[in-house]
C-alpha cells in the first residue's frame, strides 16, 4: 500500500489514547498520514456541519474510501486484510478512512463511500475507535507479509 490516511475529527491531545496511538503508528511500514480536523463552531449543529465540510475537503477521489459508521459491515481480521490486498492486486494503493465526529456523519458521506465499516454493535469512544482502526490496519499489514502477529 502506498498511502493510507485516516481523516478524523477531533484531535487525541496529549492522552494515553495518543501514546498508543503512536505505538501502532511506529510500527507501520506502510505510509500513514493522519489528519485530525477541529470545527471552528461551538453551537452543536454548525459543529457537525463544520466537521463534515472539513472532512469532504480531504477526501481523494481517487483513493478508496471506507468510512466508518454504526451501520457499517463488520469484517473479521483476515478479511480485512483480504481487502488491501485485492486493492493492491486491483492497483489501487490509496486507501482513505473517515470517522467522524460525536454526531456522527452525513448520509452523504456514507454515500461517498465504498465500503461502510462498523467495529460492531457496542459503542466505543471516538479516541479509542481511531487506536483500534490503526491496529487493524497495521494488524492487515501483517497478515500480508505472512508475520506471526494475527493468530486464527
Amino acid at each position: 500500500m502506498k498511502l493510507v490516511e485516516i481523516i478524523a475529527a477531533g484531535k487525541i491531545k496529549k492522552t494515553p489514547y495518543e501514546d498508543l496511538f503512536s505505538v501502532y503508528q511506529k510500527r507501520m511500514h506502510w505510509p500513514c498520514n493522519v489528519h485530525e480536523i477541529e470545527s471552528r463552531h461551538t453551537q452543536g449543529s454548525k459543529i457537525r456541519e463544520d466537521e463534515w465540510a472539513r472532512l469532504s475537503e480531504k477526501i481523494n477521489p481517487s483513493a478508496y474510501l471506507v468510512v466508518l459508521d454504526e451501520k457499517g459491515k463488520s469484517m473479521k481480521s483476515a478479511d480485512f486484510a483480504a481487502l488491501f490486498g485485492n486493492l493492491q492486486t486491483e492497483g489501487r494503493n490509496h486507501i482513505q478512512f473517515i470517522l467522524g465526529g460525536a454526531d456522527g456523519l452525513s448520509d452523504e458521506m456514507r454515500g461517498r463511500a465504498d465500503l461502510l465499516l462498523s467495529f460492531g454493535v457496542q459503542t466505543w469512544p471516538h479516541m479509542l475507535a481511531r487506536i483500534m482502526l490503526l491496529e487493524q490496519i497495521y494488524r492487515a499489514q501483517q497478515i500480508l507479509a505472512g508475520h506471526p502477529y494475527h493468530r486464527d
